[in-house]
């Protein structure tokens, strides 16, 4: 009985885990804006991360076509700049707040998909949320405009990253996320170069950076690939939905990042309507591969 229990505790515990220590990288990541700034930090976290996963998965003992490479490297851009775009919001806005509005990309990719009454429910749900977030001017909390701005960019590039991510989903989770994270570093370490410059070789930037790279990269990826090979697409789906809750708290206690009630309640909508459309989606004929988040 209590192997059996154990058995059924290890997704929830690896999903747990996975936004955890996304969130802790996230928050140690955000530390280092003072030395190399958003760009910079980007630049060595996705930088060491897909130089952690190349060297974990050796992709280049898979074969890959010339379709598949072109999605990978459509994959890894959306990635890339993904990533870069969050890392700019954070510069100005709570770390579980710019987690919640990024969570709209992917909650309308998967509503525009269905055109069923339950899902505007959800739709609204999630616009009730961002609208207690967005910069509208009507009080004193309003949050700073740029930094939804990129933000949402987020929201827009997540989503992207899904579609991507879909067309290379028949390839192995390790050799498409290190390929990918490759043409992501491609793509933002140049940027992050061109910003902090020699600053980004100070042992204190790379020993942060490798260390951010473990705990945020390598880390939840493989714990999301765990739970993922143990529970249905919409179960996982709503123990996802978790982060921006995770976020919110953890900033509390590392970066000192304290929200307002009408914050709160703002999460609690979007977290509400992604577990909402992730519980009620409609099965596929054939099963969907999983995207991991990277």
């Amino acid at each position: 009985m209590t192997s059996t229990r154990y058995q059924r505790a290890i997704p929830f515990l690896a999903v747990l885990g996975a936004v955890t220590a996304l969130g802790i990288g996230t928050s140690w990541a955000k530390q280092l804006f003072p030395l190399v700034g958003a760009q910079g930090t980007t630049a060595v976290r996705v930088g060491f991360s897909a130089l952690l996963l190349l060297l974990l998965w050796r992709p280049w003992r898979w074969h890959l076509s010339r379709a598949d490479a072109i999605s990978i490297a459509c994959y890894g851009a959306a990635l890339g700049v993904m990533n870069l775009m969050f890392y700019m919001s954070l510069r100005t806005l709570p770390f579980g707040l710019a987690v919640a509005i990024e969570f709209a990309g992917p909650l309308a990719l998967a509503i525009a998909a269905s055109r069923r009454m339950v899902d505007f429910v959800w739709l609204a749900l999630a616009g009730l949320g961002l609208g207690m977030l967005l910069p509208l001017g009507l009080s004193s909390n309003d949050l700073d405009p740029t930094g939804v701005l990129y933000a949402l960019g987020t929201a827009v590039l997540w989503a992207l990253y899904i579609v991507f991510g879909k067309r290379v989903g028949h390839l192995h989770a390790g050799h498409s996320v290190s390929l990918g994270l490759l043409v992501a570093a491609i793509v933002v370490v140049p940027v992050g170069i061109a910003h902090a410059g020699a600053a980004l070789l100070s042992p204190t930037v790379l020993l942060v950076g490798v260390c951010v790279a473990a705990i945020s990269s390598a880390l939840p990826i493989s714990l999301e690939m765990v739970a993922m090979k143990r529970l249905p697409k919409e179960a996982f789906g709503i123990m996802i939905s978790m982060e921006p809750a995770v976020a919110a708290v953890l900033a509390v206690g590392l970066l000192d990042e304290h929200l307002n009630p009408q914050q709160w309640l703002a999460i609690g909508c979007i977290m509400a309507a992604s577990m909402g459309s992730a519980a009620t989606a409609r099965r596929p004929q054939t099963h969907a591969s999983q995207v991991v988040t990277a």
